[in-house]
């Protein structure tokens, strides 16, 4: 009889975050995309419709699934680790600025939940 073995590359490979912090995450950066893409480039039309900020919330739930902190991540501007490649980096900052402050005008329970995962992660 022999025995099943795991592939040697899938040993190294934690599963997706999945939980409901990260989650709200993934709520979050979408609603933030969606306000940055809406007001500048979409026209009026749903941030899917626009290539760029389709990968870019692709990347950003890509990084969301191998975050190391998992559920007890904090806001990514409070994280020690940049997970975020360069290139990147940089149009997530600009989008996180931009969409930041509109938040709880148009997304208020998220706007507030965020503001609490910022607070939290200060204390």
């Amino acid at each position: 009889m022999q025995m099943r073995t795991r592939h040697p590359r899938a040993a190294g490979l934690r599963p997706a975050n999945h939980g409901r912090r990260i989650e709200r995450e993934r709520r979050t950066i979408a609603a933030m995309i969606a306000i940055y893409c809406r007001d500048h480039h979409a026209g009026g039309q749903a941030a899917q419709d626009c290539p760029d900020c389709a990968e870019l919330l692709r990347y950003a739930n890509q990084r969301l699934d191998v975050c190391v902190f998992g559920e007890s991540k904090m806001p990514c501007n409070d994280c020690s680790v940049h997970c975020y490649s360069e290139s990147r980096r940089g149009r997530i900052v600009k989008v996180m600025r931009y969409a930041g402050p509109r938040m709880p005008l148009r997304h208020p329970l998220l706007g507030l939940m965020h503001f609490v995962d910022k607070w939290r992660a200060r204390l």
